[in-house]
């Protein structure tokens, strides 16, 4: 049975999760949708015969992303996915009620057999279900039959594939069901459990001004100029280290930050590893060195486009893994993926290829 992961923009950028879940269909108001799942039918003639199994599609959705505007929009949309998908498909609805919800509803609806999980929210919520997709470092299945994740998403890394923010034409895409094979990187660190990430994951001043950003998220896009002009207060680029591939230990000088990309986006439409490709098997790593605060406004505009790699100060290579320390011993370098704080260097950087398929 597969089981399929999907994101849907509401209001900011909801996700869909579908599964086969009796817990998952208890807890929500949409039980009376879910009972009628035939296996059998009857011929004219009387005699049974079998049909084609109505898929279950379990979305997981965030009332209270986009300050709200999702649980609102969820509500909107929902009497159109019904008729949309609802001839071929259970339609379950989960809402999450805090942070890590989204993946424990997640891996509850695989283990039972889910054939998809949808969400609907943030990148947040997006980075949540794809951690639900593992557990102990290894892909959670159900007990009989082998999980295959499938997914098609909004938001920041929908703009790698050119979506529209759009969430008739993301139903449209579930309901044609095509899927291809993409990358998950997997973020590890001593005593740690492995973290996975499915857009871009970044170290120092991008990940202390995502930290940052993510107080004043009821701005709108514009909590990420808030959050990194907050990181540049007290900010100073510090020496560290990389090893990428198994190669040798290399001193990177006076770094401002180090981006890893599985995707190209990242803090609200920066095209910050504008190379990367999450079917390519391998990262877009882009370091800036010694930048200044003036460099960011003079060059913003660079980053937002992907034309900053000929910039002086910037450096970019293609990898499968690298590992990165702290040289400067103040234990404060900040790590985020997707937009999720992860605390501080020293981590290890790898990916899985193919991990997840994505409805597209």
């Amino acid at each position: 049975m597969a089981a399929w992961y999907y994101q849907i923009a509401l209001g900011g950028a909801p996700s869909i999760t579908m599964a086969k879940s009796s817990i998952l269909r208890a807890e929500q108001p949409l039980a009376p949708d879910l009972p009628f799942d035939p296996t059998l039918s009857r011929s004219s003639g009387g005699a049974a015969r079998s049909s084609p199994r109505r898929r279950d599609l379990v979305f997981i959705v965030n009332p209270l992303g986009a300050n709200g505007r999702t649980g609102k929009e969820w509500k909107k949309l929902l009497p159109y996915l019904r008729s949309r998908l609802g001839r071929d498909c259970n339609v379950c609805e989960s809402l999450t009620s805090g942070p890590s919800h989204a993946i424990d509803i997640t891996r509850e609806a695989i283990r039972e057999g889910a054939d998809a999980v949808i969400a609907v929210g943030g990148d947040g919520t997006l980075h949540e279900v794809v951690n639900g997709f593992f557990w102990a470092g290894k892909p959670v299945s159900n007990h009989d039959k082998e999980a295959h994740h499938s997914t098609a998403l909004g938001s920041d890394f929908a703009r790698t594939f050119g979506w529209k923010n759009d969430p008739q034409e993301a139903i449209e895409r579930i309901a044609k069901g095509v899927r291809s094979p993409i990358d998950v990187g997997v973020i590890s660190s001593e005593n740690e459990e492995s973290h996975y990430f499915i857009n871009v994951a970044d170290i120092h001043l991008s990940a202390k001004a995502g930290y940052y950003a993510s107080r004043y998220k009821r701005f709108g896009n514009l909590c990420y100029v808030i959050g990194a002009l907050q990181a540049f207060i007290g900010h100073s680029n510090q020496d560290i280290r990389i090893k990428v591939n198994d190669g040798e230990w290399e001193t990177c000088t006076q770094a401002t930050a180090l981006c890893i990309g599985n995707a190209k986006f990242f803090g609200g439409g920066m095209k910050i590893t504008p190379n990367a490709d999450p079917r390519s098997g391998d990262f877009e790593v882009v370091i800036l060195q010694d930048f200044k605060w003036y460099d960011f406004i003079l060059k913003l505009h660079k980053l937002y486009n992907g034309t900053h790699l000929s910039v002086r100060n910037v450096h970019t290579r293609r990898v499968q893994y690298i590992e990165v320390e702290d040289l400067s011993g103040s234990g404060r370098i900040f790590v985020q993926s997707d937009g999720e704080h992860l605390g501080f260097l020293p981590r290890k950087f790898c990916i899985l290829p193919s991990a997840i398929d994505m409805i597209c």
